[in-house]
């Protein structure tokens, strides 16, 4: 990785970029590491080289390039951050301090008191400025394409880090693409022998796939372009921890038979019109799946900002397949999410302040990032170290779903919510007055688990009453649990 590459990629993604300045930043950071080596063997440098390039690639403003550049000068040499401030500025220095500060984010223990500390710091500081953060993430991603060359023994506990910890954080950032390889980077050195068994029998499907696959996108194409439609059209494989976690399924039960998305087709458009007439096109083309119907986060966007069309068909060859169709825009929102470079022009639109996006202000989590801010709070909420990872990994960084309230509202909870979950994620208050639920209009039982795209509708009592203690062997958020917690609590007292 050289400084050229770097600039190759900054041309690459037009970004506009004051490259006198970068170059006396690059300067900077290379004399600071300079004898410095990692366990690769390449000069330091090259790994501030390649997290910047990444970065770049997500189509980063040049603050964040720079402090990408320097993210390892503080920690690592006798730089210090108020240096940093004197030459290059405060936005710089408080972007690298952050970046350090999380840095020391390690699972060594999931009850550790440090760890989780630590882990609560790095929400504070991405409630402060979401850059931080993509930083963060960037570094993490070079680690792990680098970490064959770290001793074995920490190999394995930086892999369980990564799925735990970063790879969840990408999905919930909207970052599609960068959970996907950090899934999919950690995978054989932490289930080596499963990761093995997945390519043997994958593999052999896979190349049956891209043959069907290509004459497919050829079909399409001509389809699309008889009405005067120009899209563009290209498969992609299935994720290999994605495949590894579906053939664990109970319904898969190892049989890559029965899984119809191997290969997705996506269909990147010119406008959201475009999106529907593409769907409806398609469907003329071949005939959709009956039983399991289209998905279409078009119109109701998930929180997280993605939106695309789903649906799967029978094709040419009368095997299912999945088709997403969605915009330019909306497939970088996909692939980038909170790093799309939409955010810098928003919060320039929104009347954000030069001075407030010089100092990063105008990048706090807001809107569709609200979440951070909650967890930020957390330890507060849930009280014992222990407790927090617990609701941790089973709410904020776990497996998502959608669902629905009778308004058309959409709800983002943990896999295997509740209806009591729902509840109080709709308002504290409604969970007082819970009385019943039903899901897609038939009554359920309050411990019934929901699923993507349910419709789910509170019975709320007249009056409003404690919530009952059993509650608590099924609920799944922390805000649920909380509050359940909390009322008792003052019931006794």
């Amino acid at each position: 990785m050289s400084y050229q590459n770097l600039l190759d990629e900054i041309k690459k993604n037009n970004l506009l970029v004051d490259k006198v300045r970068l170059k006396k930043v690059y300067d900077f950071a290379a004399a600071a590491h300079q004898g410095q080596v990692r366990q690769s063997g390449d000069p330091y440098i090259s790994h501030p080289l390649a997290v910047a390039s990444v970065l770049a690639g997500w189509k980063q403003t040049q603050p964040v390039l720079e402090a990408a550049l320097l993210h390892d000068v503080v920690e690592d040499t006798p730089v210090t951050g108020e240096t940093l401030q004197s030459i290059f500025g405060e936005e710089i220095s408080i972007l690298v301090d952050g970046v350090t500060k999380i840095g020391k984010v390690k699972l060594r223990g999931s009850t550790n008191r440090i760890f989780v500390e630590n882990l609560r710091k790095m929400f504070v500081a991405m409630a402060k400025d979401i850059r931080v953060v993509l930083i963060r993430l960037a570094d993490r991603l070079h680690n792990m394409q680098t970490l064959e060359a770290v001793p074995l023994s920490k190999q394995k506990r930086i892999a369980r880090e990564t799925l735990e910890i970063y790879a969840p954080l990408a999905e919930r950032l909207g970052m599609g693409q960068l959970k996907g390889d950090l899934e999919d980077l950690a995978f054989p050195y932490l289930f080596p022998e499963e990761y093995g068994h997945v390519m043997e029998i994958a593999r052999p499907h896979f190349l049956r796939a891209e043959k069907t696959t290509k004459q497919a996108i050829q079909l399409i194409r001509t389809k699309l372009e008889t009405y005067g439609l120009s899209v563009e059209i290209h498969g992609r494989h299935k994720r290999k921890y994605s495949l590894y976690k579906k053939l664990t399924r109970p319904e898969i039960d190892g049989d890559l038979t029965k899984i119809h998305d191997l290969v997705a087709l996506r269909i990147i458009t010119n406008s959201k019109l475009e999106c529907y007439a593409a769907l409806g096109l398609v469907h003329d083309l071949w005939q959709p799946v009956p039983y399991v119907g289209i998905s279409d986060f078009i119109a109701q966007p998930k929180p997280n900002g993605y939106q695309s069309i789903h649906t799967k068909v029978f094709d040419h060859k009368g095997h299912i397949i999945e088709i997403q169709i969605r915009t330019r825009q909306m497939h970088e929102q996909a692939e980038y999410g909170a790093a799309a470079h939409t955010l810098y022009s928003e919060a320039k639109s929104k009347g954000a302040s030069d001075e407030k996006l010089e100092r990063g202000t105008a990048f706090n989590a807001s809107g569709k990032t609200d979440w951070i801010k909650q967890l930020a709070s957390w330890q507060k909420e849930v009280g014992s170290s222990e407790e927090f990872v617990t609701s941790l990994k089973l709410d904020a960084l776990s497996e998502r779903i959608y669902v629905f309230s009778p308004h058309g509202d959409v709800y983002d909870l943990p896999k295997n919510a509740t209806p009591v979950d729902f509840a109080f994620a709709v308002h504290t208050d409604l969970g007082f007055h819970l009385q019943g639920a039903k899901v897609n209009q038939k009554i359920v039982p309050l411990d019934f688990i929901l699923k993507s795209g349910d419709l789910v509708e509170i019975i709320k009592s007249k009056g409003k009453r404690s919530p009952n203690r059993d509650w608590l062997q099924f609920v799944k958020t922390a805000k649920a649990r909380g509050k359940i917690t909390r009322s008792h609590l003052a019931d006794v007292k």
